[in-house]
């Protein structure tokens, strides 16, 4: 069985910074993380790995420090890490980061399982898993909460939705993103970790991965961040005090208040 796990390297929420002119997030020098959904989806396809056998290759894009993360991805146990790195690839939004990822894992040879968090923390979009699923042509499932094999390529997949879940089957090779209630990230262990600090890391380029420059980064964007502002303040706000009886009563009678006009 042939894992991929994508992850990406995200600021600490507290150290999020923005570019003032061209308004995307500035990482360099900036503490950093996996993101958390990543770790996951990382588990998930160790414990996918443990029952088929297999290998569990992780791949992220970003600047030279996203290495850190993928020496952090093989403490868990990951067998290898692999960085897309290259000027080129700057201030790409979700198309041409899931464009970039495409061509990662065809280089690769692609994958019978590929696993995504369900999204990345700095930019909320969940949009990179299924565009990636797109540009590779393979089916996808998202917010998955449980996998069970129901053949050699097939998966049961149960997708968490608001009002419960519901129950789909897949044939491999396919994408699947997951959310933090499919199991609990393991620790790394000691071994694991002298094995990571000494790994190799291949670094991927635009040459390396056959694109041009118009096709990744912002050049390859079909997005990009204009402005960056606060929301508007709601308008005027009241605070009640009182006993309980005395609140419900005050707070009802602004409710009818609000329906008559």
């Amino acid at each position: 069985m042939k894992i991929i796990v994508c992850v990406k390297q995200v600021p600490e929420t507290q150290d999020v910074r923005l570019d003032p002119v061209t308004h995307n997030l500035l990482r360099e020098g900036v503490k950093s993380i996996i993101n958390p959904f990543d770790l996951y989806a990382l588990e998930e396809g160790l414990r996918i790995r443990e029952q088929q056998g297999g290998t569990v290759t992780v791949l992220t894009m970003g600047p030279p420090q996203a290495e850190a993360a993928l020496r952090e991805a093989l403490t868990y146990g990951a067998d290898q890490g692999i960085l897309l790195s290259d000027r080129a690839f700057a201030g790409a939004d979700t198309w041409a980061t899931a464009f970039t990822l495409a061509a990662a894992v065809r280089k690769l040879g692609g994958a019978d399982v590929i696993f995504c968090g369900k999204q990345a923390i700095d930019g909320d979009t969940a949009q990179v898993g299924p565009e990636l699923a797109a540009f590779l042509d393979i089916p996808q499932v998202a917010w998955a909460r449980k996998l069970t094999f129901v053949g050699p390529e097939r998966l049961q997949v149960e997708r968490l939705l608001d009002h419960g879940y519901d129950l789909v089957e897949v044939q491999l090779p396919a994408l699947i993103t997951v959310v933090k209630e499919i199991n609990e990230p393991r620790l790394p262990s000691f071994k694991a970790k002298l094995k990571a600090k000494a790994a190799t890391i291949p670094v991927y380029s635009l040459s390396d991965l056959g694109l041009t420059e118009n096709q990744v980064g912002l050049k390859g964007s079909f997005t990009r961040v204009v402005r960056v502002f606060p929301p508007p303040a709601r308008g005027q706000r009241e605070i009640l005090q009182g006993a309980p009886e005395e609140l419900a009563a005050a707070l009802w009678g602004r409710l009818q208040q609000m329906h008559l006009r």
